[in-house]
């Protein structure tokens, strides 16, 4: 099997003023793109593996033959942490507040809603270099963590329900240098409907 780039379920132009089109283009049919053509090459080479469902191949990293596991972690956990990404985000008018039993869990995990936001800010903050910041669930519980370069949280056991990408690559057109700007804007399109799919899904 063939891995593909996903349509968005949206327009480059639709996550305007908060993610800039140029921006969204560029990071899906470029950066995501690459992802994707040099998995499928890794594959070529363990046809066998081209069956496994992805999630498989980066839990079980070290069953992958050792002459293309870099690559499968590398771009194996960009294809999949890209196509994660675009599904959690939609247009301001889809974002707000979480709610239901998600909602109750934030609260019990951090205390409120705006409390588990600037806790996951300071760990998007603090990501050195390129990397993602997650909300995961991780033995039953809601933590927040970060991983280097296109790491998966499923590397470690973890269930990814959130996570935004903090390479450069998806901020700096409009952003520059200014991180933490990017990540405040970034919560007007966060999709909660999907997060709480997520969330209802892991348990």
């Amino acid at each position: 099997m063939k891995y593909e780039l996903p349509q968005l379920p949206y327009g480059y132009d639709a996550l305007e003023p908060y993610i800039d089109a140029k921006t969204m283009e560029l990071h899906h049919t470029k950066h995501h793109q690459t992802y994707v053509t040099k998995l499928n090459e890794a594959l070529d080479k363990h046809p066998e593996l081209a069956e496994k469902p992805l999630e498989s191949l980066l839990a079980q990293l070290d069953a992958v033959p050792e002459d293309i596991r870099a690559a499968v972690r590398n771009f194996g956990g960009g294809h999949l942490n890209h196509s994660f990404f675009w599904a959690i985000m939609g247009p301001a008018a889809m974002s707000g507040e979480s709610s239901g039993g998600f909602a109750d869990a934030i609260t019990s995990t951090f205390g409120d809603h705006a409390k588990f936001k600037e806790e996951f800010g300071k760990a998007a903050s603090g990501v050195f270099g390129s990397g993602w910041a997650w909300l995961v669930l991780e033995k039953g519980k809601l933590a927040i963590a970060s991983t280097p370069n296109q790491d998966s949280p499923l590397m470690k056991g973890q269930v990814p329900l959130l996570g935004l990408d903090v390479w450069e690559h998806a901020y700096y057109l409009k952003y520059q240098n200014k991180r933490p700007d990017y990540i405040t804007a970034w919560w007007s399109v966060v999709n909660w409907k999907k997060v709480e799919e997520n969330f209802e899904k892991a348990k």
